[in-house]
């Protein structure tokens, strides 16, 4: 996800807690240097909302298929076919949940944990998806209307209501601090919404019998799902490509490490997400002074952790007031 380039070893004065000489060679790294105070590595786990939420949506997927086939209704088994790439969704988001927790390897020294990244991306594909294939539908309807069981759909829908809605409320807790989840919980609440759509244009369609009012209340669903949908495609991608977390205000951060006892200056700062839930931090800062000591780390972890949410925080001291070097200057080693 992320590519990093080794500097060329430029000699320091003064002792260095991690000097540019040991940008190449990880056995002059110190682990306190990376604290691990304040660290949160074991998020809510929604193992069970993963297994009965897809139990029930799987099993109203059959349901919907058989009252769609008994009534003959091409809107029923059309839902069907959506509700079934919801499962999907919530099975990849079960699954990258399940692959987070996988131990460090040496060749995935992070572990698994950004799988849950590329899960909350795929589940908006598959959201954006499934919006195009309602619109092509409802399209289809505006130029041939097509009459539909009234009663069955509107009763099978509302069904679809109640088990989209309390899937999605199986994942409410977790929307707001974990991408991976918000997908599953924007998956089930735009299912719940497409099947209140169903019920009130059913409704209408009863009333009335305007054939019209079902693509437009299609069209209106996909609009809202598609607002919704907006900000899980966005963040899913800036997390993929190793973007400063869009909770995170990179400056504040940088200000707050400079405002630490003895930094007089912060440089090479980066900051970006390991998952869909624990956010890393690597910086260099100068203190003149020298080597602070264990304490310092251990509260500069918790300033990032309680102020920023950083879980990952790797602070390099360094003791001379040398100009950083800019990002041209930046290659991979020779080893020379």
């Amino acid at each position: 996800m992320a590519l990093l380039l080794f500097a060329r070893a430029v000699p320091m004065a003064g002792y260095s807690f991690m000097s540019d000489q040991d940008h190449g060679d990880h056995s002059g790294h110190s682990h306190a240097g990376h604290s691990h105070a304040g660290h949160s590595h074991a998020p809510k786990d929604f193992g069970f909302a993963f297994a009965l939420g897809t139990a029930l949506n799987l099993g109203f997927v059959i349901i919907e298929a058989i009252f769609g086939f008994l009534a003959n209704s091409t809107a029923l088994l059309a839902d069907a076919g959506h509700n079934l790439s919801d499962v999907i969704g919530l099975l990849v988001a079960w699954g990258a949940a399940v692959l987070a927790k996988r131990p460090a390897t040496d060749r995935f020294t992070y572990g698994l944990r950004a799988s849950s990244i590329l899960a909350a991306l795929a589940n908006a594909l598959l959201l954006m998806m499934a919006c195009g294939a309602i619109v092509w539908e409802a399209i289809g309807r505006f130029s041939e209307p097509k009459p539909i069981e009234s009663i069955t759909v509107i009763w099978v829908a509302a069904a679809g209501i109640l088990v989209n809605g309390f899937t999605a409320w199986l994942f409410m807790s977790g929307r707001k601090s974990d991408l991976n989840i918000r997908g599953a919980y924007l998956h089930m609440v735009a299912d719940a919404g497409v099947s209140l759509g169903v019920v009130v244009a059913g409704a209408m369609m009863m009333l009335t019998g305007w054939l019209w009012v079902d693509p437009v209340t299609s069209i209106a669903i996909v609009i809202m799902i598609l607002w919704s949908t907006w900000g899980l495609f966005r963040d899913s991608i800036n997390l993929a490509m190793a973007g400063v977390p869009a909770h995170i205000d990179l400056a504040k951060v940088k200000d707050s490490l400079a405002r630490l006892p003895g930094v007089t200056r912060v440089h090479h700062l980066h900051v970006w997400g390991m998952s869909t839930n624990e956010v890393a931090l690597t910086a260099h800062l100068v203190m003149p002074g020298g080597h602070p000591g264990n304490d310092f780390y251990d509260h500069a972890a918790q300033e990032l952790r309680a102020h920023f949410g950083i879980d990952h925080p790797t602070l390099q001291i360094e003791t001379d007031e040398i100009q950083p070097k800019t990002e041209r200057d930046v290659s991979i080693t020779d080893g020379r």
